[in-house]
């Protein structure tokens, strides 16, 4: 028999809860601290599995412990292992998978035993091209049962402590608290929006795992506004989710009032995996909390919230209509700049006049190779004559690889009517292009 778990990205799994799994701090310390790489909103720690350092997800918009792309990663042992098959978000159908019960997770004095984890066999799903940094793992509901985890999105520490009651009183005094529940292993909370000038209430998905400012989905009373376009919206276990964003009026959590907030509409096909608990409407995720210093408190089930410097930045989003990804390595020739200075053979050389030669040596490097994998329908990039399955070569006449893909996504995303110049490599031939950024809401 088949056995079938749901999953996406914002993930449903099957309700497993056990007390083996859960994180503790292990020691007499009050608290740990783990430093993270933050990438388009969303947060990024090491966590050893099985004694072998991965890099993982944080997500409190899932339940289990999810692995994948773990081809360079042969050496992890796994104990206790069935297949399955996944299920998820995204248009396309189930995966197949592993599950491994009785795992050691472990990372800066916090120790999860008897860990279960899911196991993504499918080699395409690979969040890493995506993100620009090796990603082998989400985890969620067990890191944050049991503790209190603060997310410092300023200071890129998550801060996990074990005791509850002095920080309790810290919390109290210097930031909003505000009530959650969990359901099916997921923290949800009440907001307020203003939808083509319809305000209502909204129950979300507080899914720090998701990059967007918000996702909600179209049903009897909430339209996407007219004024939207189509895009490529993020990927999912069962394939790309795709969909349209739109500007709305208003949002607010708590007194936090949020104006003109870009907003993501899932398509139903992307979701049609979700079982949805009660009277959600969708989920608020990172481009929201990284404007805030944020506190899970599961067992008492508050949220706290503090503003940080990013919080009046402006909404912005990919003005070009391509989706860019890291598509494998190239080996490129690099000048390195030597500089010596002559120096005398003897105090009786009285010729040396302390100039300096200029010295030049190669060397080969690993580079990124940047490739478009999506092209929104009638953007800048679409009318200018891009294509999915172009390779750049120059982004305004520098080499691509001389960026990160966040710096490139981050270009992208200028609130300034700026050009692009790309140079693109198509069937053995090198094209040029150029297009201007333009606000399409």
């Amino acid at each position: 028999m088949k056995k079938y778990i749901g999953l996406f990205f914002g993930l449903l799994l099957p309700f497993f809860i056990s007390a083996q799994g859960d994180f503790s701090i292990q020691g007499k310390t009050s608290k740990v601290v783990i430093p993270f790489k933050m990438i388009n909103n969303l947060v990024f720690i090491p966590i050893k599995v099985n004694g072998v350092e991965l890099n993982f997800l944080l997500d409190s918009g899932v339940e289990e412990t999810i692995l994948f792309s773990m081809e360079e990663k042969k050496e992890v042992s796994f104990n206790n292992v069935e297949k399955i098959k996944l299920r998820g978000l995204g248009s396309e159908e189930e995966v197949e998978g592993l599950k491994s019960a009785n795992n050691v997770l472990e990372t800066h004095g916090l120790s999860s035993s008897g860990h279960l984890v899911y196991i993504i066999l499918d080699q395409s799903f690979n969040l890493s091209s995506h993100i620009g940094i090796p990603v082998n793992g989400i985890i969620g509901y067990k890191f944050f049962k049991n503790n209190i985890v603060e997310i410092n999105y300023h200071k890129k520490k998550v801060i996990v402590y074990g005791s509850k009651s002095k920080i309790k009183q810290k919390l109290e005094k210097k930031f909003k608290t505000i009530p959650i529940t969990i359901e099916r292993a997921k923290p949800y909370i009440q907001t307020n929006a203003v939808v083509d000038s319809v305000p209502m209430t909204a129950k979300l998905l507080v899914d720090i795992g998701n990059s967007d400012a918000f996702w909600i989905f179209e049903n009897n009373k909430i339209k996407l506004p007219k004024k939207n376009f189509p895009d490529f919206l993020g990927k999912g276990f069962s394939g790309d989710i795709e969909g349209h964003r739109a500007k709305i009026e208003k949002f607010s959590i708590d007194g936090f009032e949020f104006k003109r907030p870009i907003v993501s509409f899932p398509d139903s096909s992307s979701i049609k995996n979700v079982k949805m608990v009660p009277d959600r409407i969708g989920s608020v995720g990172g481009e929201i909390f990284k404007r805030f210093t944020l506190v899970l408190d599961y067992q008492d089930k508050k949220l706290y919230l503090r503003k940080n410097s990013r919080y009046n930045e402006p909404f912005t989003y990919n003005k070009s209509g391509i989706t860019i990804q890291h598509n494998g390595l190239q080996w490129v020739q690099e000048t390195v700049h030597m500089e010596t200075v002559q120096v005398a053979n003897s105090f009786s050389d009285v010729s040396y006049d302390g100039k300096k030669d200029d010295n030049f040596k190669y060397k080969f490097a690993l580079k990124p190779v940047y490739e478009i994998v999506n092209i929104r329908k009638f953007s800048a990039a679409a009318k200018c004559g891009l294509q999915a399955g172009d390779i750049i070569v120059s982004i305004n006449h520098e080499r691509p690889y001389k960026y990160s893909l966040q710096q490139i996504n981050q270009m992208l995303k200028s609130e300034d009517d700026v050009w692009i110049t790309l140079e693109v490599e198509r069937n053995s031939l090198i094209l040029k292009f150029r297009f201007k950024l333009q606000d399409e809401l």
